[in-house]
């Protein structure tokens, strides 16, 4: 069967509207490390692994979204492995009255990290937002939840850095704010997917009661170089 371009989502946005983004060695690419992790390779093999080594600093992680198992060479190595689930859809709007959603900007980086460290969604770097256009939504002055968008693999655009904050969860503005952010991409022409961790069954229903459909699983594998103390450092 052909591959689908979600298959590969990293190597696909390196090479098509993120392709400006890409560092380049050899037959690897990745993202600018105070962006994301995100890291392929256009064919895994020991030349992939030693092209994706050339672009690693020292405790650097580069993570591959893969549909097959990584087994790296060249000097690299799993620091974890996981499964993800990629899901596709337009999530729902959601009824009643919503807090005001805006644009944040680059002035509102410090309260987006400051969230992003409370709640963990996953790889949030210093330029992260740099990625595409993030909705906030702000409660007392408080940044109480973000959404925004992240890798660009031809037609389809991610969402990504669903959070809420813990004082204002229960309130359905993480499902405004993915129904928000899903019409911004849709109105583009594009369509929206995420990716989410297999083993988080809470957030998976909820993207499901959304009417989100998951499109495939894929292996998320963390690799580091050898001699690298990666595991003290990783994010959780």
């Amino acid at each position: 069967s052909t591959p689908h371009i979600l298959d590969r989502p990293i190597l696909t946005a390196l090479t098509t509207r993120q392709a400006h983004l890409a560092e380049v060695s050899g037959v690897a690419r990745r993202y600018p490390a105070d962006i994301a992790p995100f890291a392929d390779m256009d064919e895994i093999g020991p030349q992939g692994f030693a092209s994706l080594r050339a672009l690693m600093g020292r405790d650097q992680p580069a993570v591959m979204f893969t549909p097959n198992p990584v087994a790296p060479s060249q000097g690299l190595e799993i620091v974890t492995a996981a499964m993800g689930g990629q899901m596709t859809g337009m999530p729902a709007e959601v009824a009643g009255p919503l807090p005001e959603m805006r644009l944040l900007d680059a002035d509102d980086a410090p309260a987006m990290r400051a969230l992003v460290e409370l709640t963990r969604p996953g790889p949030f770097g210093p330029r992260t937002h740099e990625l595409g256009d993030f909705l906030g939504i702000r409660i007392d002055g408080r940044l109480a939840a973000m959404t925004g968008e992240r890798m660009a693999p031809g037609n389809y655009t991610e969402m990504t850095a669903v959070c809420v904050h813990p004082e204002f969860r229960g309130r359905g503005l993480a499902q405004a704010l993915l129904a928000a952010v899903s019409r911004r991409i849709a109105a583009r022409g594009e369509i929206p997917f995420l990716h989410v961790f297999s083993d988080n069954a809470s957030a998976i229903a909820l993207y499901k009661r959304q009417g989100m459909t998951l499109r495939r699983r894929l292996h998320v594998t963390v690799l580091g170089r050898i001699g690298d103390d990666l595991r003290q450092k990783m994010p959780h």
